[in-house]
């Protein structure tokens, strides 16, 4: 199913700003600012790929 680039980027901007929250109170190391910051890498190329 395809996702249209409104709602990748609405995903994206939503987990850009929860791993910038996760990053201020954990640390940029902490494995669940990793996790997001994984998570977004994978919005992100996607969003790429249909661009």
């Amino acid at each position: 199913m395809a996702v249209s680039k409104t709602i990748l980027r609405n995903r994206i901007r939503f987990v850009r700003r929860k791993m910038y929250r996760k990053a201020k109170i954990l640390g940029f190391t902490h494995p669940e600012t990793v996790a997001c910051s994984q998570t977004l890498d994978g919005l992100l190329n996607r969003y790429q790929d249909i661009a």
